[in-house]
């Protein structure tokens, strides 16, 4: 049986649903996704952590859940809003439901809401902290009110690796990459090995020395949560790092190296969230990029040392960097999609080319 449910917002708007996967009450920044595929790498991509996901595509759930494309090794969402979900899917690799999926995880859905019309919202008011609830929206608007914000909490500690662990090159191994996990996708492991790199992935809190101590032919600073500002932290072990060896920073890695260099960041209204991202290069070509993130690099403090390469068609934000000088470069979008399109993919394959020139 269908039970009654709400998504509040903290502005006071009300979205009447019925619950399905676990039925708790849960609270998080709701944000949209405006992807048409690709739920199941949306829930379990490490970015999304201490977020309520809405998704812009109105059926979710209909090709099932299989074992290939999760991005880690849980759902990292704190609930999923949705305006259809499909309970027949229809998928040769299905293993599950997205309703059993959400339920065996303890994750919170809501289903039957008009999600354009908090798309809307959002992007006229800017993402805000909100429930999935049972209670009377008054009360749920109470307790939302007296929660700590979003971007007052250090979710990368919650999403990092507990220790380091090694993910195998396919094939013979041509270079050893030491990942940061601020949040890190599985895919981003997947390409890199394909083009011959073992990576060992370490927690996000592992110093500069430590990661060194590694011997590292190069280092990937990975996506992540929540806002750079509060992860003075892994700013220091970048810092650390620069000159040492060549670095590739993902989204959060980016931001961190930006900052690392002297560089601010900010908080966007609604951020940039799906696989339809326009992103163009110096000389006019553009790619479609997926992307995931609330804050951006400020471009008027980047610096002199690092010059920009790529902004945002829609909203002219930065989207690329490199160092005038060092092997050393960071992008915005997720190179490695899931889900999305590969436009993108060669930026592994150039981060591998920067490895490879440093043994010549």
């Amino acid at each position: 049986m269908r039970e009654k449910a709400y998504l509040v917002l903290e502005d006071g708007s009300v979205y009447e649903g019925y619950s399905f996967g676990a039925d708790t009450a849960v609270a998080g920044e709701v944000v949209f996704n405006t992807g048409m595929t690709g739920y199941q790498e949306m829930l379990t991509d490490p970015s999304y952590a201490g977020q309520i996901v809405v998704p812009t595509y109105p059926l979710q759930g209909n090709y099932g859940i299989n074992g290939e494309d999760s991005q880690s090794n849980r759902i990292q969402v704190a609930g999923f809003v949705v305006r259809e979900e499909c309970r027949l899917p229809s998928h040769s690799q299905s293993v599950s439901t997205l309703h059993d999926y959400l339920l065996a995880n303890g994750i919170t859905g809501l289903a039957g809401v008009d999600t354009r019309a908090i798309t809307r919202r959002l992007r006229s008011a800017g993402v805000m902290m909100g429930m999935i609830t049972r209670e009377p929206p008054a009360d749920a608007l109470n307790r939302i009110r007296k929660m700590p914000r979003y971007g007052d909490i250090d979710f990368v500690r919650q999403v990092t690796a507990d220790k380091p662990y090694r993910w195998n090159a396919i094939g013979n191994r041509q270079h050893h990459v030491v990942v940061l996990d601020c949040g890190v996708k599985f895919s981003i492991m997947r390409y890199l090995s394909l083009l011959g790199c073992e990576c060992t992935i370490v927690p996000a809190t592992t110093t500069a020395r430590d990661i060194l101590a590694l011997h590292p032919d190069g280092i990937l600073l990975s996506p992540g949560p929540g806002d750079p500002e509060l992860l003075g932290y892994a700013v220091d072990t970048v810092h650390g790092l620069i000159g040492e060896k060549p670095i590739m920073g993902i989204c959060l890695g980016h931001q961190l190296l930006a900052r690392a260099f002297g560089a601010r960041t900010f908080k966007l209204k609604f951020g940039h969230r799906g696989s339809n991202q326009p992103v163009s290069d110096m000389k006019g070509r553009v790619r479609i990029t997926a992307q995931n993130h609330g804050y951006a690099v400020d471009a008027d403090t980047i610096g002199d040392e690092l010059e920009l390469t790529q902004v945002n068609n829609n909203d002219g934000t930065v989207e690329g960097m490199r160092h005038r000088e060092l092997p050393i470069f960071g992008i915005q979008y997720h190179s490695e999609a899931s889900p999305g399109p590969h436009d993108s993919v060669d930026t592994f394959q150039h981060f591998v080319e920067m490895m490879a020139n440093e043994h010549d």
